[in-house]
């Protein structure tokens, strides 16, 4: 998946995986997802029976479901002087679902909305959100016609010199899928020796491939319909790319249930990015650290992880 800044760069911070039945805590252009098949059914969890006793019922429970978080509990911002905010100008991008949308009621949808939404909540500030041509979002915050843009902005250095970015809250990891008759738990470069593995010509994913697993058989497609066709047809053995818009794809109509993710994330921000952050004016510091503190929160409660979970049936984690 290609954001839409560009190369994304995430802090060299690994992503927390938590357990979000236990715990209460948590561009990219191309998803290469209509709208319509996001919308569309999700896969439910699998479940597992436990064995049942003498007089006892069998039990189902649910796997429980990956989560990242991106904020260290020892790392607890102070809470900022929030007096001087009283309102924040949020600019989100027109078409670019499931982060943000123009919703049934004409109205902005999405994860980045009702994340701006909550934090707005944890701020106790009056908000507004208007939605633009992604293109036009950073001249807009530059010339005052908004103080922050929240969709799926990517940071990078050339990204920095033009606006300061908050924390991370979410970044996009690489992921390798198998056909579901060959997954494996764990994915090393010794494990594909011989392997065919399709990536998308031109990515840092293959790129990736090229660098550290020298002994899979490479085998490079022009587009994302092209790698993941040849992954159904049995043409390549793995296909390795971008995390959440093959979590998407797993999860839709598309794929036919035909394959699942095989082994963890990759997140070396070297290739992969620095992450998915708020952009607002150089120099806001106020603004900047009011919404870190109020996403440490969001997190913290488990707003974070609840807003996850309604967006992302297969974790791309």
């Amino acid at each position: 998946m290609v954001y839409k800044t560009g190369n994304r760069k995430y802090p060299d911070m690994q992503p927390q995986i938590v357990n979000a039945i236990n715990t209460k805590l948590p561009r990219c252009r191309s998803l290469g997802i209509s709208l319509a098949g996001w919308l569309f059914g999700a896969l439910l969890a699998p479940l597992s029976p436990v064995a049942a006793q003498v007089a006892a019922p069998a039990v189902i429970q649910p796997v429980p479901q990956a989560v990242p978080g991106f904020w260290d509990p020892r790392r607890r911002p102070d809470r900022p002087d929030l007096s001087r905010i009283t309102v924040i100008r949020f600019l989100t991008e027109t078409d670019y679902p499931p982060f943000n949308f123009t919703g049934p009621d004409g109205n902005p949808a999405g994860f980045n909305v009702d994340l701006a939404r909550l934090l707005c909540e944890e701020i106790k500030v009056t908000c507004t959100i208007q939605m633009r041509r992604f293109e036009t979002l950073l001249d807009a915050i530059a010339s005052n016609r908004g103080d922050a843009i929240i969709a799926s902005l990517a940071v990078t250095p050339q990204i920095r010199a033009r606006v300061d970015f908050t924390d991370p809250y979410y970044r996009a990891p690489a992921r390798f899928v198998s056909r579901k008759n060959a997954v494996m738990p764990e994915v090393r470069p010794e494990y594909l020796e011989g392997k065919k593995v399709g990536a998308i010509s031109g990515s840092s994913h293959e790129a990736y491939l090229k660098a550290m697993f020298t002994d899979a058989v490479l085998t490079s497609f022009p587009n994302d319909d092209a790698l993941r066709q040849a992954l159904r047809r049995g043409d390549v053995d793995f296909i390795f790319g971008d995390a959440i818009s093959l979590a998407f794809w797993i999860n839709g109509t598309d794929s036919s249930e035909c394959c699942a993710f095989s082994g963890g994330p990759f997140v070396e921000s070297r290739y992969f990015g620095e992450g998915i952050g708020i952009a607002v004016r150089k120099g806001n510091d106020t603004l900047r650290q009011a919404l870190n503190w109020a996403l440490f929160r969001l997190w913290e409660k488990g707003r974070y992880t609840d807003l996850w979970l309604r967006y992302f049936s297969i974790s791309p984690f």
